[in-house]
């Protein structure tokens, strides 16, 4: 009896013991360490955090995301540094920025290619899988692609011809060579400066024109230098949340499912939520003293053979051949079809 009772102490101890490792173990195992330009209280963030959250909830603490916002590390080119080396394990990454690494992500961004929204969706889906190839072949695992919609010419000048944009000191994104080569093709000498200069340089004067959404120009505040907005957008801007491969290939496969999942809900909202914010954005700024001003009705004929010209400079350089005439066949096909 005193042996069986022995024996049943050492069982009881034992699960203890497998209880008490069990708990050691639990917890954070993988750490993604990522960062955005998107500032913090912006869509971009609020709803990143949410994914986040779930992605811990569903994986009971073991996978974990750090965000840092608002550029605290860097522009792209600097995030991207530094998931090379391992400080950043991913980022949130606009399409001028990441398109130095993996350029046919550049090719939604043409000025005055994209009409609505309806084109918009039609040509991520049909290129999502040259994208994902893309970053792959680079060390990027795509997780989601992001938005920040129609972009539109904002200046501290009213500008509705082609003549007057030429007058204006326009900024370009550093390491676009779309837009600036669409600028220069006009005879333009455009600024080219990282996101985080943009207001600071229009508040100095180095530039007094710049392009943005209606709601990335109210959380970046360029609105408040930037007071006359032309009413036709230059072009659609987007951008694209991505990991690390090699960091991403060490989750257990059920977790790397979830991710991409759980990433399809949020950031499937999060579209739907900048394009209100957009929306909700214009009318904000008109209420706070901000001029929507109307084009001339030739400047957008002008403006397309401008495009046309930029492409065949930069087809097969700032993107591939192949990339294009693919984005030109679904369009043409969906326009026929309207």
């Amino acid at each position: 009896m005193s042996h069986l009772l022995k024996l049943m102490q050492v069982l009881i101890l034992s699960v203890a013991l497998l209880g008490v490792a069990a708990s050691g173990m639990a917890g954070q195992q993988y750490l993604f360490k990522v960062a955005s330009l998107a500032p913090e209280g912006s869509v971009w963030i609020k709803r990143f955090r949410e994914f986040a959250q779930e992605v811990q909830e569903k994986t009971n603490g073991e996978v974990e995301f750090k965000i840092y916002a608002g550029g605290v590390m860097g522009d792209d080119l600097a995030m991207y540094r530094k998931m090379k080396v391992g400080q950043l394990n991913g980022g949130g990454f606009t399409m001028t920025g990441i398109g130095s690494v993996a350029p046919d992500f550049r090719v939604l961004g043409i000025p005055f290619l994209l009409r609505s929204y309806e084109e918009v969706d039609l040509l991520k889906k049909g290129l999502l899988p040259h994208f994902t190839r893309d970053f792959a072949d680079s060390g990027m695992e795509l997780i989601a692609l992001t938005e920040v919609g129609f972009i539109y010419t904002m200046s501290t000048m009213p500008i509705s011809t082609v003549e007057e944009l030429k007058k204006g000191a326009c900024w370009v994104p550093d390491n676009d060579p779309l837009s600036a080569g669409f600028l220069e093709t006009l005879g333009m000498s455009p600024t080219p400066l990282t996101i985080p200069d943009v207001l600071t340089s229009l508040q100095t004067g180095l530039v007094n024109t710049v392009f943005n959404s209606f709601y990335g120009s109210i959380v970046l505040q360029w609105f408040t230098k930037a007071r006359y907005i032309t009413d036709m957008p230059f072009g659609y801007a987007y951008g694209a949340f991505l990991l690390d491969r090699k960091q991403f290939a060490r989750l257990p496969p059920a977790y790397g499912e979830l991710i991409k999942s759980t990433a399809d809900k949020h950031f499937g909202l999060l579209l739907a939520d900048t394009r209100q914010s957009n929306e909700e954005a214009r009318a904000v700024l008109q209420e706070n003293g901000v001029t929507l001003v109307k084009t001339d009705p030739n400047a957008l004929a002008e403006l397309e053979a401008t495009r046309d010209r930029t492409v065949m400079k930069f087809k097969g350089k700032a993107f591939s051949e192949e990339i294009y005439e693919e984005t030109m066949r679904l369009l043409d096909q969906f326009r026929k079809q309207k």
